[in-house]
């Protein structure tokens, strides 16, 4: 038997330790905005909040996670009431095809948890781990610096951004 606090409420759950935390939130649990993207920690759909860190839930064995508590996007807020960052990303349109979008708010939620006025440098190195292939990154970082009160960068055409030199990366650093 495993026991987990997962957004401020206790389960126990007859499964084996060893099972993923992403399996026993979808398959036992039934929440199922954390989703399976890879299975090997390198796209992010799967992020949830263990403890105050955003964490790839297909890489965390159940065991691993004792009494340390667990919130997924359900625990934000739902359709009816939704939390200030969903609100967002649903304003900016963040969403394309949607599937990174859970795990998208739930890191932001996490930066915004441990620091609610991020600089621009830290709110892009907190979200570098989660991808979009659709390539709305620019609206989900609009969606997080409207809740972070930080400024929006301006609008420039795309002539001004495809002469500008390109964002590097942590690995080209």
């Amino acid at each position: 038997m495993i026991t987990l606090n997962v957004n401020g409420a206790t389960h126990t759950l007859d499964i084996d330790p060893s099972t993923p935390l992403l399996y026993a939130l979808r398959n036992d649990l039934k929440l199922h905005g954390a989703k399976f993207g890879c299975g090997l920690g390198q796209c992010g759909a799967c992020t949830v909040i263990v403890d105050g860190e955003a964490t790839f839930s297909c890489l965390v064995p159940v065991s691993a996670i004792g009494a340390r508590p667990v919130r997924t996007l359900e625990g934000l807020g739902n359709a009816a009431h939704p939390g200030a960052l969903q609100n967002a990303f649903i304003k900016h349109q963040a969403a394309q095809c949607g599937y990174c979008i859970a795990g998208m708010i739930m890191r932001a939620q996490a930066l915004l948890d441990k620091n609610a006025h991020p600089s621009e440098q830290e709110l892009r190195d907190h979200m570098e781990p989660n991808l979009c292939r659709c390539g709305t990154h620019m609206r989900i970082l609009a969606a997080v610096r409207e809740v972070a009160g930080m400024p929006q960068p301006a609008l420039q055409s795309v002539a001004q951004a495809v002469a500008q030199p390109h964002i590097e990366t942590k690995a080209q650093r």
